[in-house]
């Protein structure tokens, strides 16, 4: 019965330890959070919608249950500064919708972040 106590805490506290070091967030000298955005590139998935981030702050969005494709999708610019994460969604008659965000986990497979409404929302990197 020890055995297996000891064989839990240790797989409990690995398991800890190993979360702790794939979290790319971090605090500044003031404090605040700071996630690498280098962690953001690349293209991300919550069922049928999706987000792709590109280096220099560009990206797209598309959700396939609306029959929409990548090359189809609606392009937004971003930043990412400190734990703020802001879209802003450029329209096609002209215009544009931002769209500010609080990152709560960005690792190289989990993004999750939530609006002023408190609505959540998860994706997992698909490349």
């Amino acid at each position: 019965m020890k055995n297996s106590i000891k064989k839990f805490l240790l797989f409990l506290l690995a398991s800890v330890a190993i979360g702790t070091a794939l979290t790319s967030c971090s605090t500044n000298d003031d404090g605040e959070a700071y996630f690498d955005e280098t962690f953001l590139y690349g293209k991300w998935q919550s069922g049928t919608e999706f987000y792709r981030y590109d280096a220099g702050g560009e990206g797209v969005t598309w959700d396939t249950a609306d029959d929409v494709t990548e090359s189809e999708g609606q392009k937004f610019t971003w930043t990412l500064s400190g734990d703020e994460l802001k879209h802003i969604h450029i329209m096609v008659m002209g215009g544009s919708v931002p769209k500010v965000y609080t990152v709560t986990t960005l690792t190289a497979s989990t993004l999750s972040y939530y609006d002023s409404f408190g609505k959540v929302f998860t994706f997992s990197k698909v490349r």
